[in-house]
């Protein structure tokens, strides 16, 4: 399970040093609107001159460690560490939710910081506990990453663990329920011998049916599930075919394929392309580019693309391929995503479509600036479970906005209509939503998902990519009959009552500055 973004600042550091803050994407046409008016800066109590503005508390402090690091950062920046306190830290923390997060005003009030052992401990508690009308927290998305993982997996493309994505159904009458959904190729749950479908039993000894009812079981699983660093050993349980099987997985660094089984299909009506998209990352740019370029060439006129387990990621990439399905007739002008944040600076500019590639170095071969290519589609079917999260969502959400059809086959999608800039101090990143984003009708209210044109199961019988696969069929169906009705003799649970099991950082959009 990978997730690997490009790695930026925190949104008011960019902000104190250019004086405004500028939205990602946007290529030769995107829309030209005035530049965001400067971030006022606040005076503190205790400044020679009260009334004259200073940087805020967060810049202020960040930086502050009480363990200060040495060296550099991937990209080649120095690290800005210098002494401070754990006190500092805590501060910064203080400092940069009420600066920057988007329900700051919900924060419950009367936490002291001293009364919190850690910086993380303190940032846990520093979030809304509102509840949505659905029932489920109103932020599920506020976590930590140490900063040298979290620039491993943006630099680099690749992360620790067996290189599987799993999913569990939330059914009561289905408690146990665990099944593996992809397992990269020549990864260590390949070499040895997991496939899609499996069923996982117990994870280091723990069965998995203890997950939801005991914090140490649930611990002690995702320990096992999701290695800190490479060369951990774990043992799994599995059923496969009815016969079980126990082995030991070795965990290493894994470079997922954010772009699998591209390929046309030739029906009676025409050649289809499908496109199987994992991650919205850097490693992705020169990878989808090739995928469209190969349908522009083959004459492709409808597209399905598989984003049944996607969780977002960059929003740049994200603007790429909308745009690489509409192409410059329908997107010119015409913003991808537009952004509202907690009206304490200035908000980013909006997204255009971007027509140009960004040339991420982990996608040497498509250099910066170069053309994308295209297919003009005024119709596309996305195929979606509760995994299609985030940026994911944003593509669904910015074509409809620009008139584009879009179908959903399979399930209802995480509902997550929010971003951040992931912010690091002192050796850890942290993760806060800063953002929400409207496309270019001015909608975005889906914190609870896409409901699909289709609702049909995901079929873990069939390989990805296989027309006879549950939603691939159901796609192909409703493109040439225009009805949901298809044969599902896999159907096993509702996929209503599916969850992705990864951790929160395969869920999120990231906005760059």
């Amino acid at each position: 399970m990978h997730f690997k973004p490009h790695f930026k600042a925190p949104s008011l550091l960019a902000a104190a040093a250019l004086a405004a803050l500028a939205g990602c994407g946007g290529g030769a046409d995107a829309p030209q609107d005035p530049a965001p008016a400067p971030v006022t800066l606040h005076a503190r109590s205790g400044d020679a001159n009260p009334a004259a503005a200073t940087l805020p508390d967060s810049i202020t402090l960040m930086g502050l460690c009480e363990h200060p690091r040495s060296g550099t950062r991937p990209d080649g920046s120095p690290l800005i560490d210098r002494q401070g306190t754990r006190d500092d830290e805590r501060k910064w923390v203080h400092a940069f939710i009420d600066e920057s997060y988007l329900w700051y005003q919900e924060v419950p009030a009367g936490l002291s910081p001293a009364s919190f052992n850690t910086p993380i401990d303190y940032f846990n508690a520093l979030k809304t506990p509102a509840i949505t009308a659905s029932g489920r927290p109103k932020d599920r998305f506020h976590f930590t990453y140490p900063s040298a993982v979290w620039d491993a997996l943006s630099s680099s493309g690749t992360s620790t663990g067996y290189g599987v994505t799993l999913v569990r159904y939330t059914d009561p009458s289905r408690p146990r329920l665990w099944k593996l959904t992809m397992v990269e190729p020549d990864s260590p749950a390949a070499l040895a011998g997991l496939q899609r479908g499996d069923q996982l039993l117990s994870v280091d000894g723990v069965p998995v049916a203890f997950y939801a009812n005991s914090a140490r079981a649930a611990a002690l699983i995702n320990a096992g599930l999701f290695p800190a660093t490479a060369g951990e050993k774990h043992q799994l349980m599995l059923s496969s075919g009815g016969q079980f099987k126990v082995i030991t997985l070795t965990s290493q660094t894994v470079g997922g394929q954010s772009v699998q089984n591209a390929k046309v299909l030739d029906t009676p009506t025409g050649k289809v392309g499908y496109l199987q998209f994992n991650e919205h990352n850097g490693v992705a740019e020169s990878q989808l580019a090739k995928a469209f370029s190969d349908f522009q060439t083959a004459g492709v006129a409808d597209l399905v693309l598989d984003m049944r387990y996607n969780g977002g990621g960059l929003l740049t990439i994200a603007s790429e391929l909308a745009y690489m399905v509409a192409g410059p007739q329908t997107t010119k002008g015409k913003v991808f995503e537009r952004v509202v944040n907690n009206g304490k600076t200035a908000a980013p500019a909006p997204m255009g479509f971007r027509d140009t590639a960004i040339g991420f170095p982990a996608t040497a071969p498509l250099k910066a600036g170069a053309a994308l290519p295209y297919l003009g589609l005024k119709r596309v079917t996305v195929l979606t479970t509760a995994g299609t999260c985030s940026a994911s969502e944003s593509v669904i959400n910015s074509l409809r906005g620009v008139g584009v059809e879009v179908n959903l086959i399979g399930g209802d999608t995480c509902g997550k209509p929010y971003a951040f800039v992931p912010a690091p101090n002192c050796g850890t990143t942290y993760f806060a939503i800063e953002t929400q984003g409207v496309n270019d009708k001015g909608e975005g209210d889906y914190a609870d998902g896409f409901q699909p044109t289709c609702r049909v199961d995901d079929d873990l019988t069939h390989a990805l990519g296989d027309p006879q696969e549950g939603l691939l069929a159901a796609a192909l169906n409703y493109r040439d009959q225009g009805s949901c009705a298809v044969s599902n003799a896999s159907r096993q649970i509702s996929g209503a009552a599916m969850q992705m099991v990864r951790p929160p950082i395969h869920e999120i959009s990231v906005r760059e500055l």
